[in-house]
């Protein structure tokens, strides 16, 4: 007589679907990142490369200037040159910190021969400095010639975690330049459109200290997509071996 069949020992191991379906979701996620992050890579070598070519090209007149971000809307970086009278009564001050130091970068109304005016980054102080008096021979009068690079505005501030700007104290955590504009009494139908960081020429008496234009822009989207390739590759690895273990043993055949 034979002995009697074992249905539950014969039973074949259920396939993890759930498992299978929450991995490849994840994968999905992982792959999704990673490419991301390699079409912010060639955006932002691509951004890199144009700033140094711009940086590196000739100063153009401030007409020309102003024609480009009429035609384009943006001017980051290109260089410029163009004249007028400072009004330092009128500077604002935007909190920075230069070479290790806290202090300020002084933005001050230039008013060129047509009546317009250009905001213009003469340069860090430190905080000791802030006030003008301090630093008379910097204050230079007359008809000046600038050359520096080209700073589109802000039109928003740019992350709630920034402070509001002080207006009556005259301090600036965002480059706001309209409430500069403002503050110092201009017309913003007499404003140009974009702010002017003055190259290094040195001021009298070295303050404000110009030249301040920050051009390092960190890169690590490389970095970042291969990691996020690399989780996902963990995560196949993952999935495989435990489907395959899951399938070999099955589940537990005592009752």
């Amino acid at each position: 007589m034979s002995a009697p069949h074992d249905i539950g020992n014969d039973r074949r191991p259920a396939f993890p679907w759930l498992v299978l379906v929450l991995g490849l979701a994840a994968l999905a996620v992982l792959l999704s990142l990673g490419t991301w992050q390699v079409n912010r890579l060639q955006w932002k070598e691509a951004l890199i490369e144009t700033i140094n070519q711009r940086i590196a090209s000739e100063p153009r007149p401030l007409s020309e200037v102003e024609r480009v971000h009429a035609e384009t809307g943006e001017v980051d970086y290109w260089p410029v040159s163009l004249s007028g009278t400072f009004h330092h009564e009128r500077e604002s001050h935007f909190l920075a910190t230069w070479k290790g130091t806290a202090g300020y970068f002084v933005y001050t109304p230039l008013e060129l021969a047509d009546g317009r005016f250009v905001l213009v980054n003469r340069g860090f102080v430190p905080f000791d400095r802030k006030e003008p008096a301090t630093r008379p021979e910097g204050q230079v009068e007359g008809v000046v010639e600038i050359t520096g690079l080209a700073r589109d505005r802000l039109t928003e501030k740019p992350s709630s975690l920034v402070p509001g700007n002080d207006l009556a104290k005259n301090v600036f955590y965002w480059k706001d330049m309209s409430a500069m504009a403002a503050r110092a009494g201009i017309d913003p139908a007499r404003l140009v459109p974009f702010f002017v960081d003055a190259g290094p020429a040195e001021n009298p008496g070295g303050l404000p200290q110009g030249g301040v234009t920050l051009v390092d822009m960190p890169n690590n989207h490389l970095q970042y997509a291969v990691t996020w390739y690399g989780l996902a590759a963990a995560l196949v690895a993952v999935l495989f071996f435990f489907i395959r273990g899951r399938l070999r043993t099955g589940p537990d055949p005592r009752p």
